[in-house]
């Protein structure tokens, strides 16, 4: 009668004696377990809950290549070598049968891919796990049989083989009957996962080619065609070359055949040209791949398109130095004897249009600029930087608002082209007048609140935009007296717009309604509660433009 390995729960391990020389007579049941397992045409292996190792039978060391190894089951896939279905990737050691045995899993007929320096063409074995089990049902350890059902050479890699492998003829007096069925089974498996491996390399995102040994194009999966534009049929028996871009010189492709000359593997960053013409970058790397005895047979070449990565990286650069200028310009501050100055600007993508200063004059008066640059962005960015270094220019040169205006227009007006446009409020402010001067191109109105949160004057678009037209004039309005207690508001449309998700308006009111309830904080308060305020209004709805405002009150 079949029996099964028995456990000694008195010591709490398996309990399989050593096999000697006597014979079977006199001998207990575990030896004579012993003895047959270490004459079986499968491998053995037997460990404890812990992974030690109580049995390893010859044959299991015969088919690995290596006896018993006291790693516990962490090491087990790492020490014998062990791989998936790629014959590439370490198979990892918490699925092996062994260990899923010991877990009280069954685990029967796993395929793995053995290789290490006793085995290094490699094998296929045929492994299962069992769970091993005390009288009282207690997991107590497991067992693995191991079967090598390599198959011959090449056939993973050619499935004309597999198909063409004739089916097993039976003899009725054959000692073998029965495993015929179990051979079959795993010619169905190896060539399912070939079948699998071949429809990966086929759909794969990535452009694969494989050429032979003089680098002639044997094979291009669809992606290569859908990256390059050429089609298979206009790629087979040509070279790479065909994807040269001129972009690298003779000294890049010396270093890249070295490497391949040498057996060695080349990765790095290449500049290819599609069938269209157009350039495109692309990480690729490209393999020798190497017969049993050494020689190189063929390259395969796996090129992932990085152009759209590269321009996003291009992107992102040009966004940070587009932050790095507007959040240089986001710090100006002013001082004013008998003013109380702030502003604050918060974009609503990483860069905006909105941008504000405060330039000194030689008289002791302050010029005030809240601005609009059309659109948003790198572009954006560096139009402001432009506007403002030029108006900072020119304020030097020009003795008035309408001159220094006149001349930033004009200036506009032949660098955008008539693509972009700026709205902008110049104000000055005359301390020993107690007075404000301004002139606004197209830009929001501000308003000057009095003491008493009434609007005492409403600062109104006066002309068009700046950069449309080359030859308008600027004219400033009748200055403007200021009081102690006045209140100068300049806002841009990302706070008046501000919608909550009725599509209600945050409006003009309720930026003044917000300054008429806080009149006595800080300017500097203001101008941060009045993006607060803003952004509670619209609740979940996302900051669709720039909030920009700049606050000066009369003290």
């Amino acid at each position: 009668m079949r029996r099964s390995p028995t456990c000694d729960t008195s010591q709490g391990g398996i309990h399989v004696a050593a096999y000697s020389s006597r014979g079977l007579a006199g001998l207990g049941d575990s030896d004579i377990l012993t003895a047959v397992c270490r004459n079986l045409a499968v491998g053995v292996i037997v460990c404890d809950t812990e992974g030690r190792f109580v049995f390893f039978s010859p044959e299991a060391e015969r088919i690995l290549g290596v006896g018993a190894v006291h790693t516990g089951s962490a090491g087990w896939s790492a020490a014998y070598g062990c791989y998936g279905p790629d014959m590439a990737t370490p198979y990892p050691a918490e699925e092996l049968p062994l260990a899923r045995a010991m877990r009280g899993e069954e685990a029967p007929h796993e395929l793995i891919f053995i290789r290490n320096p006793q085995r290094p063409a490699g094998l296929w074995i045929d492994a299962s796990g069992t769970p091993l089990r005390d009288s009282t049902g207690a997991l107590c350890g497991a067992v693995v049989l191991l079967s090598d059902v390599s198959l011959p050479e090449n056939v993973l890699r050619n499935q004309a083989a597999v198909e063409a492998f004739p089916a097993p003829v039976r003899d009725p007096g054959d000692p073998f009957e029965g495993r015929h069925d179990l051979v079959s089974e795993r010619f169905v498996r190896l060539r399912t996962m070939y079948e699998q491996l071949a429809r990966a390399v086929d759909q794969t995102g990535d452009s694969i080619l494989i050429t032979d040994s003089r680098g002639i194009i044997e094979y291009v999966n669809p992606a290569f065609e859908k990256i390059t534009g050429y089609s298979a049929a206009e790629a087979l028996g040509r070279k790479p070359s065909m994807l040269k871009s001129g972009q690298h010189d003779a000294a890049f492709y010396r270093d890249l055949w070295g490497k391949l000359a040498s057996g060695d593997p080349f990765q790095g960053t290449i500049v290819n040209r599609k069938k269209s013409g157009e350039l495109f970058w692309s990480e690729q790397t490209i393999t020798p791949i190497k017969d049993q005895a050494g020689a190189t047979t063929h390259f395969v070449s796996v090129l992932k398109d990085m152009t759209a990565r590269r321009k996003q990286q291009e992107h992102e650069f040009h966004m940070a130095l587009a932050r790095e200028v507007q959040q240089r310009y986001y710090q100006a501050t002013a001082s004013l004897a008998g003013f109380d100055i702030a502003a604050a600007a918060y974009p609503a993508n990483e860069t905006g249009g909105d941008y504000f200063d405060f330039i000194p004059q030689p008289d002791g008066s302050l010029y005030i600029v809240s601005a609009d640059i059309a659109g948003h962005g790198f572009g954006s960015a560096f139009v402001m930087a432009e506007v403002r270094a030029s108006l900072r220019a020119y304020a030097t040169m020009e003795p008035d608002i309408a001159s220094l205006l006149n001349r930033l227009n004009r200036s506009l007006a032949a660098t955008l082209g008539g693509n972009q446009f700026v709205t902008m409020f110049l104000g000055r402010i005359d301390p020993r007048e107690r007075s404000l001067e301004y002139a606004s191109a197209g830009h929001e109105s501000g308003y000057v609140l009095r003491h008493s949160g009434d609007i005492g004057v409403v600062l109104s678009s006066t002309a068009p935009p700046l950069g449309i037209f080359p030859d308008q004039q600027y004219d400033p309005g009748p200055a403007v007296p200021l009081e102690r207690g006045d209140t100068i508001v300049l806002l841009t449309d990302g706070i008046t717009e501000s919608m909550d998700a009725d599509d209600a308006m945050f409006g003009t009111e309720g930026a003044l309604d917000f300054i008429r309830c806080q009149r006595h904080a800080a300017a500097g308060e203001l101008v941060q509660g009045l993006y607060r305020a803003a952004r509670a209004f619209a609740g979940c709805a996302p900051q669709m433009d720039d909030i920009m405002s700049v606050i000066c009150k009369v003290e």
